[in-house]
């Protein structure tokens, strides 16, 4: 069986996604794209040589009887209503975070999918698939290093545009941890703050750059997490994990080493396209596989979605106010449990 995928949106992340469906991946094709840029959407179809119709929105791809599943990568205001048009029709869903950008937003997506009765839609939070993450999250299921006390995580770029905002430290950036950390220690978040360091030279005069964020959970574990998108000498994510035992950290990207100039050294990546290659491939060739094997995608829920929402939205709150804000989730329906992907790469 061939998953047949339609694709909204075909901007940078849309076309990596036809490439990989297209050139890497087994068991899916592309056979319809649209984009509100039509110039785009038809574009992607020569550059990728496709057998795809263009179509004129998300609608009427959505309703297209040769089409079993969608991609969205559109715009994040966009995402709802697609997902949701899906849905109603029956399609599985890959979306590209956020799922909404309301916590409202995605708790209508999760009821419309409860109501649905089935799982249809995974979220593009691709870190559950990395390699490293997915080493530490063993470490911690296994008591490798007994209960975690405490994480402390970073997430850097060496630059961003000017239409980067503080907000977005959050919306786009934090998102990730957000997502990851909840996985790994499967402990929901409690209270969340913004503290606002020395502003680096480097950012424009409208971001706040960096920032540091305290999260904690319910069982009290302190995460801090510094998002730091100036920083100028590359892309670096960290992640260390402490507990009652011992501490684990996540392990750097393969690079050689290097004896050069008198300097003994390794290279940083500076794309943050190269340091996920890997785990964006095997998060869509496993909801390709699931569906196949099970009928439902195997990945990051609706409710993770929802999750990683309400915590954006104390986190933007908490930027705004400088106090500690409460996260405030909903009961987890039982229709979510025990569906949360632990994938082993």
């Amino acid at each position: 069986m061939t998953l047949r995928i339609g694709v909204v949106g075909t901007g940078a992340i849309g076309r990596e996604h036809i490439k990989r469906v297209t050139n890497t991946l087994s068991g899916g094709k592309i056979v319809a794209v649209t984009d509100v840029n039509q110039e785009s959407a038809q574009q992607a179809v020569e550059q990728f040589e496709l057998d795809a119709n263009v179509y004129p929105d998300d609608k009427t791809l959505v309703a297209a009887e040769n089409v079993d599943a969608v991609f969205v990568t559109s715009w994040g205001p966009a995402h709802e209503q697609t997902v949701l048009a899906a849905i109603e029709a029956g399609k599985y869903v890959f979306c590209e975070k956020p799922l909404a950008t309301t916590a409202e937003g995605s708790m209508r997506i999760v009821e419309a999918e409860m109501k649905h009765g089935k799982r249809l839609v995974q979220v593009g939070f691709m870190r559950r698939y990395d390699r490293g993450y997915v080493q530490l999250k063993a470490a911690i299921d296994n008591h490798f290093i007994g209960e975690p006390l405490m994480i402390h995580a970073a997430h850097r770029n060496p630059t961003v545009d000017e239409k980067y905002s503080t907000e977005m430290a959050v919306v786009d950036t934090l998102i990730h941890e957000i997502d990851v950390l909840h996985w790994l220690v499967n402990d929901d978040y409690k209270t969340v703050q913004a503290v606002f360091p020395k502003r680096t030279k480097n950012a424009l005069e409208h971001l706040q750059d960096p920032q540091i964020f305290i999260i904690e959970t319910n069982s009290g574990i302190a995460i801090t997490v510094e998002v730091f998108v100036n920083c100028k000498y590359g892309y670096d994510i960290q992640c260390e994990v402490v507990g009652e035992e011992g501490i684990v950290k996540l392990p750097e990207p393969e690079s050689i080493s290097f004896r050069k100039d008198a300097t003994l050294g390794t290279n940083i990546l500076m794309d943050w396209k190269q340091r996920f290659i890997d785990a964006y491939d095997t998060e869509l060739q496993d909801f390709m596989d699931s569906i196949k094997k099970t009928g439902e995608p195997n990945g990051p829920t609706s409710w993770d979605g929802y999750i990683a929402a309400v915590t954006a939205d104390a986190c933007v709150k908490a930027q705004q106010t400088g106090e500690k804000e409460l996260v405030t989730l909903q009961e987890k329906p039982a229709f979510y449990s025990e569906k949360t992907v632990c994938k082993t790469v």
